[in-house]
């Protein structure tokens, strides 16, 4: 088989890649190592950038986003025992969507079908090959036999334990990265959220998070330490203590029923350095992972599939390199803005098991500064929404 550029992953990036090179002309293949219906029932988050949107309806794929997401103006953070709003959309002019990832991944899937788009799920064993050469491909194995597809270009957007970035291992790859002494644990329940807007609460028993997936389906989290396991914590033990997270109007209003997934994820901030090994290219989770406090992961993987589809595009139809040549920069200009961020509102949300007395003063210092300036609170809103492509 031959195709102008293989894709590995149908995640959101690969699919998203997929969808705006096939729109544009450019034949492309996606590889997957699972089958649709177990990538659809992974359960993700969803807090859409403004950008993420765009590119979605350049894509063509954003009409259930609009129809069923949830517009957001503004967030809240918690502290003090009171609810300070950040008003996104006066301080930015800019908005951000609550729409689960799963969902998105739907749409994407659904319209790769409908324009014809070619995807081998169940592909094993996929690995790149010569993409430091003219002759790159790709092998796969599938009902026990090995299969072959030649190629211009390799998109790795399969994540962090992906072949992509496993093959360029040895090739000069600089890894940076931070683990967070802490996790969330999450519960998804179908209830109705407790505030219009996310609450991200910080307290002395913790941070918790409010969110949620539609205007029936609650998404909460509190932090807990590394060491903790599901099985420690029933339905009422995690309500009961989301309750002691948060002021006491907000905890009084909480309605709560039974999860229907709960789970523990730990937190840590990576990039890998560069993104671009001759023909293959480093896409979304494959190169980096963000805390999820600022609501980056999704939306950096969007970002990285917009430079490198610019990229792409120069290259088929307009005959230039420059796009290509410039991916690995562009792209970590804007990640490491996002890890920044990521870690920045982590940092101040936290309760850090190292932190003195002094540490948590600064903590405060710091929340209680951002209640009152505009400014701190113009510069949480850019970033919340998305710095510009």
């Amino acid at each position: 088989m031959r195709t102008q550029v293989a894709i590995i992953g149908s995640g959101p990036s690969g699919l998203l890649l997929g969808a705006l090179l096939t729109d544009a002309g450019i034949d492309n293949v996606i590889l997957e190592r699972v089958d649709r219906a177990y990538i659809l029932k992974r359960i993700r988050a969803g807090v859409l950038e403004t950008g993420t949107a765009e590119l979605l309806d350049q894509a063509g794929a954003g009409a259930r986003m609009h129809a069923e997401g949830l517009v957001h103006d503004g967030i809240s953070l918690a502290f003090d025992g009171r609810l300070h709003r950040i008003d996104l959309k006066v301080l930015s002019g800019k908005h951000v969507i609550v729409y689960g990832q799963t969902e998105l991944t739907r749409d994407l899937m659904d319209h790769r079908e409908e324009r014809g788009g070619k995807t081998i799920y169940d592909a094993q064993n996929v690995t790149p090959h010569d993409f430091g050469t003219v002759g790159a491909f790709v092998t796969y194995e599938k009902d026990g036999i090995t299969h072959r597809i030649d190629c211009d270009f390799i998109a790795g957007c399969d994540g962090f334990h992906g072949a992509s970035r496993k093959a360029v291992e040895d090739m000069g790859l600089s890894h940076f990265e931070k683990v967070y002494p802490f996790g969330w644990l999450g519960v998804l329940a179908d209830v109705a959220p407790v505030h219009h807007e996310l609450i991200y609460a910080n307290h002395a028993r913790g941070f918790a998070l409010c969110s949620q997936r539609s205007a029936t389906r609650s998404r909460y989290y509190v932090q807990v330490p590394l060491e903790d396991t599901v099985e420690q914590w029933s339905d009422d033990t995690f309500w009961d203590e989301l309750r002691r997270r948060l002021p006491r109007e907000t905890a009084e209003a909480l309605k709560t029923a039974p999860s229907i997934e709960k789970s523990i994820a730990p937190l840590r901030s990576y990039v890998a350095e560069p993104l671009r090994f001759g023909k293959l290219f480093l896409v979304g989770d494959a190169g980096h992972i963000v805390p999820p406090t600022g609501a980056k992961g999704l939306n950096l993987a969007a970002s990285d599939v917009h430079y490198l589809f610019e990229g792409l595009w120069d290259h088929y139809l307009e005959k230039s390199m420059a796009g290509i040549d410039a991916y690995s920069a562009r792209a970590l200009s804007r990640i490491w803005k996002a890890e920044r961020f990521s870690w920045s509102m982590t940092s101040l949300l936290h309760r850090f098991p190292a932190h003195g007395e002094f540490d948590r003063k600064v903590q405060e210092a710091e929340l209680d500064y951002l209640s009152h300036s505009l400014a701190a609170q113009t510069s949480v809103a850019e970033n919340y929404v998305g710095l510009a492509y």
